[in-house]
């Protein structure tokens, strides 16, 4: 196994550990429209657990984010198989790691050393009363599962983080594991009491401590475990890329990395050092040229969520700009990059309009033009599979292409999306 690696085959192995090539229990698209709902929300479920963390984030476009990351690797799975594999109340919780994410509740007790943290501080950002605290635990004893809705509502009437007594201490609850959330109904979290939700085994063990009114194992192992995990789903990547993943820090990378197996790495063109899995090392020795997805990826996905990593990987410079004035915006809304042959190729804003996927605005990437500035064959045709795709996703039966950059590649995009569209429809 080499203790180098070129860019190429750090960005075939970062792929390779998230999904997008060699997909997750050979669920291929094709695949995966031959099974029915159980065997989709299995396959959900799996990547769940190899991923580590979905992101959740409430802006929805096409579809909300954490769907979206389900989508960019089986292809239209169908809401019911995700919504039913990420809450189904019994295989995944939601908490703090990377921001707020899906997690496998296997995970769950590695979480202790950020909840016990929540419970040594004493506050999160709300100060929380020990009255409310109290009377929405006698709620929850007699009534739960129950929202915020069930509780008195979330907000005081003021701005969006004037919390009510009730929220702030049921978030607080749920900061320190004493409520766990393991669904949302209608993107409102339901919150329940941990001892009725999580499995016995993982709140008792004889490994497991009780400091500070939170049980679990000690802060230490939550770390080492959690590093180790996080590295197998990056496959290669800095201490700071392993540390982004449930927001470690480098510290605790390096600090593990050698007892947990990692391998020390140089990657060409990359000024910081290394790790990476042994078995990423061995799979790229025999996979040289694996084939990758061509999809497009939510900003959210985990494969491109730290910015930074993002850019050694792929040479794209990313920022979300849903939060940027419209005027000020050069990408679009919510830019969903293109995945074509290993490579970034363009972005796409889309949105549907009635039985119509529409990209307001497509962008060619600098390293998929020609000299003379028109874009490559071959990423105008990836984006063009990868947009009807997602059309397949949400049920649009056609794809309007809008502003193009370079424009003078508009035309070439509009054939090939119509062509591909035409092939589709006539098998």
């Amino acid at each position: 196994m080499a203790d180098t690696l070129s860019g190429d085959q750090a960005r075939l192995i970062a792929l390779w550990r998230q999904g997008l090539v060699d997909p997750f229990d050979g669920a291929t698209p094709s695949r995966v429209q031959r099974m029915g709902v159980d065997a989709r929300t299995r396959t959900v479920e799996s990547m769940l657990g190899r991923l580590g963390a979905v992101q959740l984030d409430t802006i929805s476009v096409l579809a909300r984010s954490h769907e979206l990351v389900a989508y960019s690797r089986f292809g239209a799975i169908g809401r019911d198989a995700v919504d039913r594999a990420y809450w189904d109340g019994e295989t995944s919780f939601e908490y703090w790691s990377h921001a707020a994410c899906i997690l496998p509740m296997g995970e769950w007790p590695l979480f202790a050393f950020r909840r016990r943290w929540f419970a040594r501080r004493g506050v999160r950002w709300h100060d929380h009363t020990t009255q409310a605290v109290a009377e929405v635990l006698a709620q929850l004893e007699g009534d739960g599962p129950l929202n915020t809705t069930h509780i008195g509502g979330a907000k005081r009437g003021g701005q969006w983080w004037d919390w009510s007594d009730a929220k702030v201490a049921i978030e607080w609850l749920l900061d320190i594991g004493t409520v766990v959330v393991t669904k949302r109904v209608g993107w409102r979290r339901e919150y329940d009491l941990a001892k009725r939700v999580v499995p016995m085994p993982l709140r008792v063990d004889e490994a497991f401590v009780d400091e500070d009114g939170v049980v679990g194992p000690t802060d230490e192992h939550c770390v080492r475990m959690l590093v180790a995990r996080s590295a197998d789903a990056m496959g290669v990547g800095t201490a700071d890329d392993i540390a982004d993943v449930h927001r470690l820090s480098k510290k605790d990378v390096e600090q593990h990395a050698d007892e947990i197996g990692l391998v020390r790495v140089t990657v060409e063109g990359w000024r910081q050092p290394a790790f990476a899995t042994a078995e990423s090392l061995a799979w790229i020795d025999s996979n040289p040229r694996a084939a990758v997805r061509t999809t497009l990826l939510s900003p959210f996905d985990s494969l491109i969520w730290y910015r930074p990593r993002m850019e050694r990987l792929f040479g794209m410079a990313h920022r979300l700009e849903a939060y940027t004035p419209a005027h000020k915006r050069v990408h679009g809304y919510f830019a969903m990059p293109v995945l074509h042959q290993g490579q970034l190729v363009a972005r796409v804003d889309p949105k549907r309009e009635r039985s119509s996927l529409v990209a307001r605005r497509v962008t060619f990437e600098a390293t998929a033009l020609r000299r003379d500035g028109t874009p490559k064959p071959a990423a105008v045709a990836g984006t063009a599979k990868a947009l009807l795709e997602a059309a397949s996703w949400v049920g649009a039966t056609s794809v309007e292409v809008g502003d193009v950059v370079p424009a003078a590649a508009a035309p070439a995009l509009r054939r090939e999306v119509q062509g591909r569209h035409y092939h589709a429809d006539h098998g």
